[in-house]
């Protein structure tokens, strides 16, 4: 069947000698993967590497077939490829970071505009303003909404959080309970928006302990979630 359809760049992975899979997560078929034969051997051909770096908007053209993992491209056009993104240092390694939590989380093979939205409007604004190290977390929490596991926030004056069933509590309710600063920030993390998220302020011991309990919440609400390598590079640069 040959499809039309805007997509986001995952990953990339050099497969045998001279070619690459790349995974996206497409507008109109969810998470779909792309065999690119001798991508790797010459410069003269149709879709260099250099189009399918992480989180690249693209606009595709491909072949999909049924029951099968990996399908093939006819043509692509480049959307946006994120130039500040990928040129500047904090920004790039936020980006190698959400794109190997978006490679672990994105699996359904099914249509979702409400989430494609909002990882293209919350790239777009990365993009376009001043590099923060703080713009993962509010990202992380926003994607729970889509992902289905959104904190339940009627009840945000209560003294604990349950990262297992997402809600507050006035009590500690088993092993996995928060409370005090990271809850702090967490509240004031809650439901804001990306030029409102710099008022902010970690401490710099903080910043590992609450990203780290992002990923516990995410890794106790999706099977196979699993912690992320590159978490111990974001450490390296922003400490």
């Amino acid at each position: 069947m040959q499809v039309s359809t805007k997509a986001i760049v995952v990953s990339k992975l050099r497969y045998k000698d001279s070619d690459l899979i790349v995974k996206c997560y497409t507008e109109q078929f969810g998470i779909k993967s792309y065999l690119l034969k001798n991508a790797l051997k010459t410069r003269k051909g149709k879709f260099k590497p250099a189009y399918f770096q992480s989180l690249t908007i693209i606009d595709i053209e491909a072949e999909h077939k049924e029951n099968r993992t990996l399908h093939f491209l006819k043509d692509i056009k480049i959307e946006n490829n994120f130039e500040s993104i990928h040129t500047n240092v904090v920004k790039s390694t936020i980006a190698m970071f959400l794109s190997e939590v978006l490679s672990i989380v994105l699996k359904e093979e099914e249509k979702n505009v409400s989430l494609f939205n909002y990882l293209e409007t919350s790239l777009i604004w990365f993009n376009e303003n001043e590099a923060d190290s703080n713009f993962h977390y509010i990202f992380l929490i926003e994607l729970t909404k889509y992902l289905g596991f959104y904190p339940e926030s009627s009840q945000p004056s209560k003294s604990y959080f349950n990262l297992e069933d997402g809600k507050f509590y006035d009590q500690k309710i088993g092993p996995y309970c928060i409370t005090g600063e990271n809850l702090i920030l967490f509240k004031h993390l809650l439901g804001i928006k990306f030029d409102e998220y710099r008022s902010a302020t970690f401490k710099p011991t903080q910043k590992l302990e609450f990203l780290n309990m992002i990923l516990l919440y995410f890794k106790l609400h999706l099977d196979g979630f699993y912690h992320p390598k590159s978490v111990a590079i974001l450490n390296q640069v922003f400490h």
